[in-house]
């Protein structure tokens, strides 16, 4: 059994590290890897979010400290997003209903992302805040229901709408992510009573991939490469919806 844990937090790490390279936190990667493993189900949602707390606090944190990061867009989709996530936390909603329908077009966004990288930017264009709030709240409740930060939602469509480029987008999903994850908890506060005891080694592993992810993302990375990292992420998350 302890061996099995390790494996679990070195698939944790690396979920980590490809996930906050293109500023998300991670949890369907890490709802995935304990769904593989046959955690008992009642754990993996609160868990996936209490690691995405973590890692997205850091990832934030790096990206908005190396100016990847913008203030008013967060603030303005964070209005809809914070209780509309909690109120997503505490409704149960049937996975057959929209877990296809998610995957496949997450599955279709990643494609375009890894085919169309070498693409330019689009010209950023002024928020409509309006249709900010209302994203927000949208993918806020998704988040809250599925158990994800909402950075697989939102990342494709700012950058696709024009509203970031993709490392500054990086910094804002990031922080999204994680107000967005708070909000889930503790709108299922009552989940986190069966957090596991095995939590603090998939904390120190998310922590380390999030670590090696960001240099990556902020140093490393072409916005290229940064748009084909999201694909790849993108169709991962695809994957684990449709599949799981």
């Amino acid at each position: 059994m302890e061996f099995t844990n390790l494996v679990i937090a070195l698939c944790l790490l690396l979920g980590a590290v490809l996930y906050t390279s293109v500023g998300h936190a991670g949890s369907s990667a890490y709802i995935a890897v304990m769904t593989l493993f046959n955690l008992p189900a009642t754990i993996i949602r609160p868990t996936a979010l209490t690691l995405n707390i973590a890692v997205s606090a850091y990832a934030s944190f790096r990206y908005i400290r190396n100016k990847f990061f913008d203030k008013k867009l967060f603030f303005v989709l964070s209005l809809g997003a914070i209780p509309a996530a909690f109120i997503g936390g505490y409704i149960k909603v049937p996975s057959e209903i929209y877990k296809p329908i998610v995957g496949v077009l997450l599955i279709l966004s990643g494609l375009r992302f890894i085919f169309l990288a070498s693409a330019r930017d689009r010209e950023i264009k002024p928020v409509n805040y309006l249709l900010a709030i209302l994203m927000g709240a949208s993918i806020g409740f998704l988040a809250g229901i599925t158990g994800t930060g909402g950075g697989i939602f939102l990342s494709p469509l700012i950058i696709w709408l024009g509203w970031n480029h993709v490392k500054q987008a990086s910094g804002t999903v990031a922080a999204f992510i994680f107000v967005n994850s708070v909000a889930g908890l503790l709108g299922n506060y009552s989940s986190t009573l069966e957090l596991p005891d095995t939590l603090p080694l998939f904390l120190g592993a998310v922590i380390i991939g999030a670590l090696i992810g960001t240099r990556l993302g902020i140093s490393r990375f072409s916005s290229v490469g940064v748009k084909r990292a999201l694909g790849l992420v993108l169709i991962i998350a695809g994957l684990k919806f449709s599949l799981f």
